[in-house]
C-alpha cells in the first residue's frame, strides 16, 4: 500500500485578517491537491500567524488570545478536508480546556471527523513564557491507509513514545515542528532519523519558516520539510525520501510505500524492531 504525502514549509509573515490566513492555507491545500496528495502536513504553531493581526487598536495579540480562533480554524480545515478528500494534519493550534492552554495537533478527516493529540512533552518556553500544559493521553489514529501517530516537535526527541506508537501499530509518524534556530532544528531532525531507524517507520517532519516581528517568541524560525525513511537498501541511502530547501516557502511531495517497511522489518540488513531485547527492556506494555 502506498500513500502520497505533501509537506508544507509554511511561511510566517504579518497578516491583517483571518481571511488572509485562510487564503494562504488554501494555496498550500490546492498545491497538495494538484499533486494528488492523500495526506497533508502543516507545521507546529503556524496559527500563531493569527496573532499578528492585532486587536485593531495598535496592540499585539498574545498566546492567550489564540484559542479565540479555534472555531474558525476547525471550520476552515474541516471544509478543506471534505472538499479535497484529503487527510489534513493542520499542524498544531493552541486550544483552551478548563482554563488551561494545550498545544494540540489536529487531524481533519475527509468525512468531517476531527482528531486531536495534545503535545506530550513541552519545552521551557512553552511552560515559562506561555504557561502551557502537557497532554495527558496518547492515541493512534486509524485512517483508510493504516495507522498513524501525531507527535509534535519535542515529542520526537523521546524514544519511548515513538516505540509506543509503533507497538500500537503506527507505520507513519507525523511530526509538526517549530524551531527558531539551527540547534533546535537539528535536535528534532537528528532524533527523527533515530526514531525511523529504531522502529523502522516513516517520519514526516516539517517546520515553520519566515518571521512574525510582532509576535513574541515567533520572531525567528528555521525550518525544512522532510520525509525520513529507515536506512536500508529499499530506501535512499541517507534515509531521506524527499526534503525541501531550508527556510523557503514551499511544498514537497512523495509516495510512502508501506510494503517496504514490512519487508525490512522481516528481511532487512538489520531488523531493529524484531531484535529489540524485551527480556532486558520491556515494551511499554505486555
Amino acid at each position: 500500500m502506498k500513500l502520497r504525502v505533501s509537506v508544507v514549509q509554511y511561511h510566517l509573515h504579518t497578516i491583517h485578517s483571518f481571511e488572509e490566513f485562510a487564503a494562504q492555507c488554501e494555496h498550500y491545500i490546492k498545491t497538495a491537491e494538484e499533486f494528488g496528495a492523500e495526506f497533508v502536513l502543516f507545521p507546529e504553531f503556524f496559527t500563531t500567524q493569527l496573532l499578528s493581526i492585532g486587536n485593531g487598536q495598535g496592540q499585539s495579540l498574545t498566546i492567550n488570545d489564540l484559542p479565540g480562533f479555534t472555531e474558525q480554524y476547525r471550520e476552515l480545515f474541516s471544509n478543506f478536508a471534505k472538499q479535497t478528500n484529503m487527510h489534513i494534519i493542520a499542524g498544531t493550534h493552541v486550544i483552551e480546556k478548563g482554563g488551561k492552554l494545550y498545544n494540540t495537533a489536529h487531524l481533519f478527516y475527509p468525512d468531517g471527523r476531527i482528531g486531536e493529540q495534545a503535545k506530550l512533552h513541552i519545552t521551557p518556553t512553552e511552560v515559562n513564557e506561555w504557561n502551557m500544559e502537557k497532554g495527558d493521553s496518547f492515541q493512534i489514529f486509524e485512517t483508510d491507509k493504516g495507522k498513524i501517530a501525531l507527535l509534535t516537535c519535542y515529542d520526537i526527541e523521546f524514544p519511548e513514545i515513538v516505540r509506543m506508537a509503533k507497538a500500537k501499530g503506527a507505520d507513519v509518524i507525523f511530526c509538526p515542528s517549530c524551531t527558531d534556530d539551527r540547534h533546535g532544528f537539528h535536535r528534532v531532525r537528528y532524533t527523527s532519523h533515530a526514531r525511523a531507524v529504531e522502529n523502522q517507520v516513516y517520519v514526516v517532519l516539517t517546520g515553520t519558516v519566515g518571521a512574525l516581528p510582532t509576535v513574541d517568541f515567533m520572531r525567528a524560525n528555521f525550518g525544512q520539510a522532510v520525509i525520513i525513511t529507515p536506512n536500508d537498501i529499499p530506501f535512499p541511502p541517507k534515509g531521506i525520501l524527499v526534503e525541501g530547501e531550508v527556510n523557503n516557502d514551499m511544498v514537497v511531495t512523495a509516495d510512502l510505500d508501506l510494503e517496504l517497511l514490512y519487508e525490512v522489518r522481516e528481511r532487512g540488513s538489520v531488523t531493529t524492531w524484531r531484535d529489540r531485547r524485551t527480556d532486558l527492556y520491556p515494551d511499554w506494555e505486555k
